[in-house]
């Protein structure tokens, strides 16, 4: 299936998704941070997708997608590529409907990810290198089974499912100014912005990501897309290329992008611990380490920061832990 196009993204989707996946997904905390309201001049609140079921907002968009397909078409299984959570929101949903799922992930996946995953009842194939070779096997495998692919950054359905967070968002922060949301692969920038440049067009939406996964900034700054190489990073969740359509998307929503190194994640990491915010990922972190290294050229409140995940490898983060002493 075609991707759709920036503007052809409707509000009435996520409200629909909002329906759909109600009772599955959480409706996930926000918290007012007192800290980063200081360094902000005003009111600063997390969004806490850390909490989620499956620790992260990816179940939203994965079980929308899944749940709006035809029954016949859902009942051969599903397969998807993922740098583990979008596997683990795909893995709760085919357990739900009590069909099979293959996820392709890459080989260093974190533990907590892939056991997750299987967990779930959900086969995991981790032999690919990186993210991107594990989306192409994936797709190749799909096409070979006949199986609906389940992209973790595109399709409608999918989109939608992510736009929730902001739907939950605005409802309970009517007067939000600013946004600060991570930037990966751009699902969830795309469904986050599906919704407020309709309905809510005034807020500053501003992204975060890592200089180890840059691939939305670097492709913003030479108007085309740039594939990036595949390093290690905190930031797993953001890993891998971008397409067209994230891109598009990216230069319809953004306001501004901002990259932080891999001592700022783990410090912002270290920081959402000891603030008691909870276990936080890498991916899910670099949106707070943005505000606390005061990056932001423009920083406009009520402001909402996106803590999109908490799957991170214990050893991993009692060692960040250990060197944040």
């Amino acid at each position: 299936m075609p991707h759709p196009t920036f503007d052809e993204l409707r509000a009435i989707d996520v409200f629909a998704a909002a329906k759909r996946i109600n009772g599955i997904a959480e409706r996930t905390p926000l918290e007012r941070s007192v800290a980063l309201s200081e360094i902000a001049g005003g009111d600063v609140w997390l969004k806490c997708e850390h909490r989620q079921k499956t620790g992260s907002f990816k179940l939203r968009g994965a079980f929308n997608a899944i749940s709006s397909l035809p029954r016949e078409v859902r009942e051969r299984g599903v397969i998807a590529s993922s740098a583990g959570n979008h596997g683990l929101g795909v893995a709760f949903a085919a357990k739900h409907f009590a069909i099979p799922a293959t996820i392709f992930v890459p080989r260093a996946a974190p533990e907590v990810k892939r056991h997750g995953i299987e967990s779930l009842g959900a086969t995991v194939d981790s032999t690919s290198s990186n993210y991107d070779s594990a989306m192409v096997r994936a797709k190749e495998v799909a096409a070979e089974r006949k199986v609906t692919f389940i992209n973790p950054c595109s399709g409608r359905d999918m989109i939608a499912g992510q736009g929730t967070v902001a739907l939950e968002i605005i409802e309970e922060v009517p007067e939000i100014a600013m946004l600060i949301v991570p930037v990966g692969g751009g699902g969830l920038l795309a469904g986050i912005a599906s919704l407020l440049r309709r309905v809510a067009s005034h807020v500053r939406i501003a992204g975060a990501q890592s200089v180890n996964t840059a691939a939305m900034a670097r492709s913003l700054e030479a108007s085309h897309v740039v594939p990036i190489e595949s390093v290690q990073t905190l930031a797993d969740g953001l890993a891998g290329d971008i397409d067209e359509f994230a891109l598009e998307a990216g230069q319809r929503s953004l306001d501004e992008l901002v990259t932080l190194t891999e001592r700022e994640i783990g410090d912002a990491i270290v920081w959402l611990a000891n603030e008691g915010v909870g276990t936080v990922e890498g991916s899910g972190a670099v949106g707070v380490a943005a505000l606390l290294t005061r990056k932001f050229r423009e920083i406009r409140t009520p402001a909402v920061i996106v803590v999109s995940g908490g799957n991170i490898d214990r050893a991993r983060h009692e060692g960040l832990m250990r060197q944040g002493l």
